[in-house]
Parts: C-alpha cells; sequence; structure tokens
C-alpha cells in the first residue's frame, strides 16, 4: 500500500483526535467522519474508567492529546526521513507483524500499531484485556478515512499464528515466555522497565512540580513516569515534598488511595523508614521498580560514578529525567510527552520493520 496514503491517514487521525481535550470537546468542521465517530468517541473516553478503573478520563484526554499533537505531517515527515520501505512499493515484501500490546496505561501500543503501518506492513493485534476498546476505535476511523487499510489491520482474541514477525510487550515473566514460543521469528520483546530523576538539590520549585506530572500522570502505572530518585547524601526533601503537594489530590481516587494505605501499611509493619506526605512515600530503596504511591531513592556521593552505575543497568531503564546532570536525560515533566522518535527500550522498531 502506498506509505503516503498511510500517512496522511494517521495525519487525519491526528485531527481527530486534536477534538478531544479534558474540559473542552470542539466538533471541527475539516476534521472526516466526524458524524460517525465524534460523539461515540467522546462516549468511549467516558466509559474508559468502567473497562478499567485506572482510565479515568483525564488520564485518556491526555493520552489522546499527546498522539494528537505527535500526528502532524511535519512529525510524521521528521520522523520517516531515514527510512526507506520496500513493501510500500512492493505488494511481495509485505509482512504480517504480530503485535502483543500491553494495556497498563491507555493507548500504551499505539506507537507499535503505526510503525508496522505506516512501514507498509500488516499489523495482527492481540490486545490487552485492560485497554481492549481504544486502539481497535482508532483503527476503524483510520479504515474509514482510507478503505485499503482494512486489508492490512486485523485484530484476534486468541493466540497468534500465521504472522512473519512479533513486537510483544509484558512483564519480565511473560518476556520469557514470549522469548521461547517466538524464538524463531524476528521480534522485538519488551521486559519491565522504570524510569529514574536525578537531583542534585539545585532543582527551582517548578523544575520539581515538573518531576510531579512524571511521577502522577497515569497513576505511576507506566514504564515511563519516575518511579526511582538518586539523591545527594544528605538531601534535604522539604522542597520536593512541598512541590508535591501541587497532585495531592490523587489521594481522592479510590484505587490509587486503596494502594497508598495498603503500601504504607506494609513499610511501616516492616519497620522501613519512609517519608510520608498522606499521599505518597518516599523508602530508600536499591530496586527501581516501586509500588503505586510509593517513590524509592537513593543516594549518591559522585555523579560520574553515578552515571557508571545507570550506564550498567541501562536495560532497567527507561528514562532518566534531570537538568543535565546526565548525558541525554530527558528534561523535568516530559517523560509522557515522547516524540516519535524516541523509541522503547531504545530499540528502533522501523528500523527493525526494514529487516523483515
Amino acid at each position: 500500500m502506498n506509505s503516503i496514503n498511510t500517512k496522511l491517514s494517521f495525519v487525519e487521525l491526528g485531527k481527530f483526535l486534536s477534538q478531544f481535550k479534558l474540559n473542552e470537546q470542539v466538533l471541527r468542521a475539516d476534521v472526516l467522519h466526524n458524524d460517525l465517530y465524534f460523539e461515540k468517541f467522546k462516549d468511549l473516553i467516558e466509559l474508559s474508567q468502567s473497562h478499567n478503573g485506572w482510565f479515568t478520563p483525564e488520564q485518556v484526554y491526555f493520552s489522546v492529546q499527546s498522539w494528537a499533537e505527535a500526528l502532524t505531517e511535519e512529525n510524521l515527515n521528521q520522523w520517516l526521513s531515514n527510512y526507506s520501505f520496500d513493501c510500500a512499493q512492493d505488494d511481495r515484501k509485505v509482512k504480517i507483524v504480530g503485535l502483543i500490546l500491553a494495556g497498563n496505561i491507555p493507548l500504551v501500543g499505539f506507537h507499535d500499531f503505526l510503525s508496522v503501518l505506516i512501514s507498509g506492513n500488516k499489523a495482527l493485534i492481540k490486545m490487552s484485556s485492560n485497554d481492549p476498546h481504544l486502539i481497535q476505535f482508532l483503527a476503524n476511523y483510520l479504515i474509514s478515512v482510507e478503505p485499503k487499510l482494512s486489508d492490512y489491520i486485523a485484530f484476534t482474541d486468541g493466540k497468534l499464528e500465521n504472522f512473519d514477525a512479533v513486537i510483544a510487550t509484558g512483564s519480565n515473566n511473560t518476556a520469557r515466555y514470549f522469548e521461547f514460543y517466538f524464538k524463531d521469528k524476528p521480534s522485538i520483546i519488551r521486559k519491565n522497565r522504570n524510569s529514574v530523576a536525578v537531583l542534585n538539590g539545585k532543582e527551582t520549585y517548578e523544575d520539581l512540580v515538573n518531576l510531579g506530572e512524571d511521577i502522577f500522570r497515569y497513576f505511576g502505572l507506566g514504564c515511563r513516569n519516575v518511579s526511582k530518585l538518586f539523591v545527594p547524601k544528605d538531601y534535604n526533601f522539604d522542597a520536593f515534598f512541598k512541590a508535591m503537594y501541587e497532585y495531592k489530590d490523587v489521594i481522592f481516587y479510590e484505587k490509587y488511595s486503596n494502594n497508598y494505605d495498603y503500601n504504607k501499611a506494609v513499610f511501616l509493619m516492616s519497620n522501613f523508614k519512609i517519608f510520608d506526605n498522606e499521599f505518597l512515600t518516599l523508602k530508600e530503596d536499591t530496586s527501581y521498580a516501586s509500588p503505586i504511591s510509593s517513590v524509592f531513592y537513593e543516594q549518591y556521593d559522585n555523579i560520574d560514578e553515578l552515571q557508571k552505575r545507570l550506564e550498567k543497568d541501562s536495560e532497567k531503564i527507561q528514562c532518566i529525567v534531570s537538568n543535565n546532570l546526565i548525558p541525554n536525560s530527558i528534561a523535568f515533566g516530559q517523560t509522557q510527552r515522547p516524540k516519535l522518535w524516541d523509541y522503547a527500550d531504545n530499540v528502533d522498531t522501523l528500523q527493525f520493520l526494514t529487516t523483515l
């Protein structure tokens, strides 16, 4: 299928998504097929929490807007400029790529879905039971824009069969299963990763408030959420907690509150020393993966030694946030706003697809 048509279909999807904001849904006359999809998508967003209790309208609207901002012709052209896809010119080279999607945050598997289609290949999709509707709805919209895409998109409830390659996302345990089951196929297998922030005590109040976005967005359920802080020895957390107070209303969400109460109780019963502000706990811990409502921290003496540690543990880390303390780190508040070329696990999905 012509890659230009596919690209333009995603541009139209971006325009469609741009209409949906948390406190304002504006029907635009220049958007295709609003008569069929606008009200239905609005209803789906509002109903998403009934399918997954973590998918509050606020979180879904945020994800939708992030994709609306990403799916512009300028962004797509910049992303695709370094790739050439043979299958876009020769249908005999088209491959069927199985996608096993996670469901921890809204639309988490959309980048893989986009990558497969934009490369000219076919997507065979196994949705997560935690996010079974959003991507399927957007796929239907794309097919309305470009009917030929109906031959390139398929969903399955059973096990994947009759595919040429696979991109699968899961836990470390499921990854071992994936690696065995798909050992004879070209694959990208994604495991658990977490994100960290490196502080030096010179951060502004605004920096720390933005760090709160990296911590609390999607209730901390994403691999790009900061779950671990590295701080200088004898770091004073007063400024950190003052900034986190901007997010105090998170405790009014029942599922989050239940996790906070449970995890705090476990820490206290285990006689762990924690910092606590009544909606977030801080615990000193060498692990990268903290439970919901808690952030782990470690103290460091030397930033160069810390950098070596993070390089050594790179396969456990998705993002590093700092004020340029660590090379190639991300600015505070930006972890949940990745660009199209910011690949999960630093594995170039499009490059993988060009080799099939």
